[in-house]
C-alpha cells in the first residue's frame, strides 16, 4: 500500500472539495479515526484512517515540529 506521509496539524488537500468550495483541511486528531477541520468554514469531520487515506490527495503544508 502506498503510505502517504502526514502528521498532526498538517494541512492536506482532499480529492473532493467541501460544499463551501474549500479543498484544504487541517488534521486535528489522529488515531484509529482522523478528525479534520475545514480551513475555510471550520466544519470538522471524523473519518476512519483507511477512508481518510483513500480520500486524501496530498499534503499542502507540513506542520512545524518543535523538537
Amino acid at each position: 500500500m502506498n503510505q502517504k506521509e502526514y502528521d498532526l496539524h498538517d494541512v492536506v488537500e482532499m480529492k473532493k472539495p467541501h460544499p463551501c468550495q474549500s479543498n484544504s483541511w487541517e488534521i486535528i486528531r489522529m488515531g484509529m479515526d482522523i478528525r479534520i477541520k475545514c480551513q475555510k468554514c471550520g466544519q470538522m469531520v471524523l473519518m476512519p484512517r483507511r477512508e481518510f487515506e483513500k480520500k486524501m490527495k496530498k499534503v499542502l503544508v507540513k506542520a512545524e515540529t518543535s523538537k
